[in-house]
């Protein structure tokens, strides 16, 4: 099935989806639901005509799919347990701390520092984003700060921590296919992630001291905040949190055993009728403040539809590209021409963020530039430390970036800001491949390949 399709055809293939991709959604602002769909099929028809069955590209198209049936699923519990959250008063407590706590000068590398940490505790950037992250960007939003920016801050603090937690399937994926030690190629990460934080810090910074909230923002802030009831019960669920992330829980049960207890403390004060509405509808406030309502109206299942539509046409993509050998053919030619570190280091990122906006799906760009590179890391005497760093520095972190991208449009479903806009503020995953390409230009933390260390 893989021979079937030349490389030219897979070149002409590639740049197609590309154009597609690029006229839909940044020339005519289409969500990139349509253009997904219309290269798909522009794909199966192609290679159809170029001899491969419609029962080889339907098995590659399924296969894709199977590939993020986790994250598909998780984006269920997380919509549910968003609207949770909202209706038991665990986010509208946890904005209501962050207004008596924070100031907007120090909001940004805050919300950066937080997200770090928590992001690292628990190893998963979707459940950082969706908890932690959702309260942070109401704060935000209402101190009157640009939600591109604060999305971004976020989106950078949850990148880092789940990019250096030995619990975040993304480092263990990375670990696993460059074949290293996880505790050694996390502690390889930090020659490329502790530089870029830094930066992103001190950006942070220069930003927040350059915000000020005026005093009609002040005296709104102030009339929310008695809407916004604290509550002691706020503790237990970023408790189990923590607890499960400190058992290694994996994602899907973690989240379901929260989304049981939350439901739990919600049917003690409401009827189950209201309980399975609030799953799948989401939270809807009794206020009819605007504000209020543009802030904590949100959540559900239904809310993530959309997203998982997008997330599924993109895994679709993926698959046909990948399972039908499209990105082999194209880039067999160029990988057999790679003879200096720097120039394999090089085409490693640059396969890593062509895969993420070709494919939409954090695995698979991280899997595909690690396989075609392991051969030529080894004969270049790179260790295969550097294979992994370099393949979480981009295959990983950039799928944030992408408007189809799985984490991408998670993202920003979850903070309601489009990937277009917060792209740009999430300074850490913009750094990161710039820090191991920069590694490579001067060999500095470049790992090489010693048997004997």
């Amino acid at each position: 099935m893989n021979n079937k399709l030349s490389t030219g055809t897979s070149v002409l293939l590639v740049v197609a989806t590309i154009t597609i991709l690029a006229i839909g959604v940044i020339g005519f602002g289409l969500a990139p639901i349509a253009p997904i769909l219309l290269a798909i099929g522009m794909i199966m028809i192609v290679a159809r005509f170029s001899g491969v069955s419609w029962q080889d590209s339907q098995k590659a198209l399924i296969k894709g799919v199977e590939s993020g049936l986790t994250p598909l699923f998780l984006f269920l519990l997380i919509g549910s347990l968003i609207a949770l959250w909202l209706a038991t008063g665990v986010i509208p407590t946890m904005i209501w701390v962050g207004f008596k706590v924070l100031t907007p000068a120090f909001f940004l590398p805050t919300a950066f520092v937080t997200t770090s940490i928590i992001g690292t505790l628990i190893g998963s950037a979707f459940t950082t984003i969706s908890t932690v992250g959702v309260a942070l960007m109401g704060v935000g939003t209402l101190m009157g700060i640009n939600p591109a920016l604060v999305a971004g801050i976020i989106l950078s603090g949850a990148i880092f921590g789940d990019k250096n937690s030995p619990l975040s399937d993304s480092t263990n994926l990375a670990s696993a296919i460059s074949e290293t030690d996880l505790f050694a190629h996390i502690k390889n990460l930090m020659w490329t992630t502790v530089p870029a934080w830094i930066l992103t810090f001190i950006v942070t910074i220069l930003l927040g001291f350059g915000h000020h909230v005026d005093a009609a923002a002040t005296h709104q802030i102030t009339a929310l905040l008695p809407q916004l009831e604290p509550t002691w019960w706020t503790i237990v669920p970023l408790g189990l949190l923590v607890v499960t992330a400190w058992f290694k829980m994996p994602a899907i049960p973690a989240l379901m055993i929260n989304v049981l207890v939350s439901s739990v403390m919600f049917l003690t004060q409401h009827a189950i009728t209201t309980w399975a509405k609030l799953l799948v509808d989401g939270f809807q406030t009794t206020s009819t403040n605007p504000t209020l309502m543009a802030l904590l109206n949100r959540g559900g299942m239904s809310a993530m539809m959309t997203t998982i539509m997008m997330v599924m046409l993109a895994l679709a993509l993926g698959g046909l590209l990948s399972g039908l050998g499209i990105l082999n053919r194209v880039m067999a030619p160029i990988v057999s021409h790679l003879r200096t570190q720097r120039s394999i280091v090089l085409a490693t990122l640059v396969t890593g963020i062509g895969a993420n906006f070709l494919v939409g799906e954090q695995y698979l760009a991280t899997i595909l530039p690690g396989q075609l590179f392991k051969e030529s890391f080894k004969k270049a005497k790179l260790s295969p430390l550097a294979l992994g760093r370099t393949i979480e520095d981009s295959g990983t972190v950039i799928n944030y970036l992408v408007p189809w991208g799985v984490a991408g449009s998670f993202a920003a479903q979850t903070l309601g800001v489009p990937v277009l806009e917060f792209a740009p503020f999430t300074l850490f995953a913009l750094l990161s491949p710039i820090m191991s390409f920069l590694s490579a230009m001067t060999g500095i933390g470049l790992k090489q390949d010693n048997p004997d260390v």
